[in-house]
């Protein structure tokens, strides 16, 4: 691949330094010049009001993927439990195999957990996929890639999910790379193209500044991670017995999963237990405190609310609260029914971890703050003064809004 600047129409205008995202581009005498930074994006082909731009060398050749069809769902298990996070992309699966009109399959790989996985198909899945065997008891990717890499090599679905938990992120890459497929991870929106029928994988980038969108277009399975609780559930079914259900149980040769790694244990996360995604209500602080003794006032509010104490990163930075509290692109992913922000500006950084909360109740003396324009309800004043107003008004038995 190659990219030219045609020197007897470039102007050296300098639009296309100014796209670029790498300083890969200089004006030298009147001319762009492409530095060895450049990454092939693209974006300076598109700024360029002449035309002087062209990458030479891209595969052009559409390929036939015709025999590629159906959306998959890893439903990953911790134990005999199914994670949350492959109900979430269930819902999220159902929706684009409705756009596609295919079919919506989960498949799950561990020990002791058929029983726990039916509850799956309440979550508008048609099929289900499942290896239950003593020999996926822990979860080392290396045997679970191999498991994964045969089913999808026979069955051949268009598009491929994944949670991206702490295991996702280690087994999603070596199968994408056994396929020798793409694989766009962390993502916060999916969704198809309605002329290309491809999925469109859309990620925070440039430290959360900028969301990129990105398709597989040349290899299939189109395959995505997703961080935890940022698509909603839905169940579908009340119960199991609603539907009728599809279940596909593949015996397998323990021999044939043998590993160099073995699980020698594991430890509990030592600190502060607490996980902010398991309540409705979350009560988060910012800069905008101005120290951490100021967080009880939240811890007051986040109390007669039944919920708990967050912060956005500038907050754990500072050492006001600590990091299990932590609200974003560095800390948890939340999706609770009431979210409050206050003294938070609202960097994207802090919005990818919050944005998609049912109600959001924005606090900040600053009319302008970015986190306006994603809440549902905003209070421009003092939140010192404005905080003992609502737990005033919650406990008189109002409604907060």
């Amino acid at each position: 691949m190659e990219i030219r600047v045609n020197e007897s129409t470039c102007t050296g205008c300098s639009l296309c330094k100014g796209a670029c995202l790498y300083d890969a581009i200089e004006i030298k005498d009147g001319i762009a010049v492409i530095g060895e930074t450049c990454v092939f994006c693209g974006a300076c082909v598109e700024s360029c009001k002449f035309e002087s731009i062209e990458i030479i060398g891209l595969d052009t050749e559409e390929k036939d993927f015709s025999d590629y069809k159906g959306v998959w769902v890893y439903l990953e298990a911790h134990g005999n439990e199914i994670a949350d996070v492959g109900l979430e992309l269930l819902s999220e699966g159902r929706k684009l195999a409705d756009k596609l009109g295919v079919p919506l399959s989960g498949i799950a790989i561990g020990s002791g957990i058929e029983k726990n996985a039916m509850i799956t198909f309440q979550y508008g899945m048609d099929k289900l996929y499942i290896i239950d065997d003593p020999v996926f008891e822990n979860n080392i990717d290396d045997i679970f890639s191999k498991a994964l890499v045969q089913l999808i090599s026979k069955h051949k679905p268009e598009i491929f999910l994944a949670g991206a938990t702490s295991f996702g992120r280690t087994l999603a890459p070596k199968v994408a790379a056994i396929l020798k497929t793409g694989l766009t991870a962390d993502c916060t929106g999916l969704t198809i193209d309605d002329e290309k029928k491809i999925l469109l994988q859309t990620r925070p980038t440039f430290g959360g500044n900028i969301l990129a969108t990105i398709i597989t277009r040349n290899a299939r399975p189109q395959m995505a991670t997703v961080r935890p609780h940022v698509m909603e559930k839905i169940k579908t079914a009340r119960d199991p017995g609603d539907i009728a259900v599809d279940v596909i149980k593949i015996e397998i040769d323990p021999k044939n999963f043998k590993t160099k790694y073995k699980m020698l244990g594991t430890e509990t996360e030592k600190g502060e237990k607490i996980n902010i995604t398991d309540y409705e209500v979350i009560v988060s602080g910012g800069r905008g405190l101005g120290g951490g003794e100021k967080f009880e006032l939240l811890k007051e509010l986040a109390d007669t609310l039944s919920g708990v104490v967050g912060a956005s990163r500038a907050a754990v930075d500072s050492g006001w609260i600590s990091y299990p509290h932590q609200v974003g692109q560095t800390g948890k992913t939340v999706n609770p029914k009431i979210y409050i922000a206050c003294g938070i500006s609202g960097a994207i950084q802090h919005l990818a971890g919050m944005q998609t909360s049912d109600i959001i109740i924005a606090i900040n003396k600053d009319p302008n703050a970015p986190i306006f324009k994603v809440a549902n309800y905003g209070i421009v004043g003092d939140l010192f003064e404005i905080i003992p107003m609502l737990i005033k008004r919650i406990k008189d038995g109002k409604p907060l809004v």
